[in-house]
């Protein structure tokens, strides 16, 4: 179930130069779809942006729509991309979902988008 309805962009103020926007995103939660305790993690993205750039309310207030999914990790951090891709098609983007330990394990899921990339 994709929330990318919910995304905002405002119009890059410099699309003819490359620049890096890094955004982290420390207080994110989604619910394990196996126990429905909940999973708690940093989100940080890093994105070139081409002609849009994401607005951060409404990034916030789509990351908070997944305190209730019941989502695994590697699933959510895909998603998270996809939708941010969708919504502002990036020249490039990364997407790390890096979860607090639970059972002594940690895990750090990295997802990437080139444009023009297959």
């Amino acid at each position: 179930m994709s929330t990318a309805a919910t995304l905002e962009t405002f119009p890059n103020p410099r699309p003819e130069r490359e620049f890096e926007i890094a955004i982290d995103c420390p207080e994110f939660t989604s619910m394990c779809p196996k126990t429905g305790l909940p999973d708690f993690g940093t989100i940080r993205i890093r994105y070139v942006p081409d002609r849009l750039c994401l607005e951060l309310k409404a990034l916030k207030y789509y990351l908070i729509e997944y305190r209730m999914k019941g989502i695994f990790y590697e699933a959510a951090t895909n998603q998270i991309l996809d939708d941010l891709v969708a919504a502002c098609q990036p020249r490039r983007m990364t997407v790390v979902g890096d979860f607090t330990a639970r059972g002594g394990i940690t895990t750090k899921v990295t997802t990437e988008y080139v444009k023009g990339s297959a």
